[in-house]
């Protein structure tokens, strides 16, 4: 089975529940369009994480502030420097997602049970549109971005 967007997320504004979205534009070296964690030069531009691993967790989508949900790609098996190519747009891994004490908030335990589950940050290489639905296709690793963080 080939991998999939399950479900697309921004975040309006910082500590606000995500929003659903069908579609998004995915800007290069910044981020997802209209969310509030999208910034020029950060490795932690868009945080995937996949449908199996939430439902392991009993997580719903967006719950745990991710931008986008795969189904069929298992994100923790992901390596640093990996690129994705999803729908339109291609996004590289930069690191493995630490979960932070607001998973907390969410349910008591959260932190300590996301550890090493939490989902990779990517940074946007190309931008493009990406949608529900779209294939999830890994690409061959392009030259060291020189990121360290």
């Amino acid at each position: 089975m080939a991998a999939t967007v399950e479900a697309i997320f921004v975040c309006l504004a910082h500590r606000l529940p995500m929003r659903r979205m069908s579609k998004v534009l995915a800007i290069a070296d910044k981020g997802l369009e209209g969310c509030a964690h999208a910034q020029r030069g950060t490795p932690r531009q868009v945080l995937l994480i996949d449908a199996e691993t939430l439902a392991e967790l009993d997580l719903l989508p967006g719950a745990i502030k991710e931008n986008i949900v795969t189904r069929g790609l298992d994100v923790r098996q992901l390596n640093r420097g990996q690129r994705l190519r999803i729908g339109e747009a291609l996004l590289e891994a930069t690191l493995p997602c630490a979960p932070c004490k607001r998973m907390d908030a969410i349910r008591p335990g959260l932190q300590k049970l996301l550890r090493g589950r939490r989902g990779m940050l990517f940074r946007v290489i190309e931008g493009g549109y990406i949608g529900e639905g779209d294939p999830v296709q890994p690409q061959d690793p392009g030259p060291p971005s020189g990121d360290s963080q």
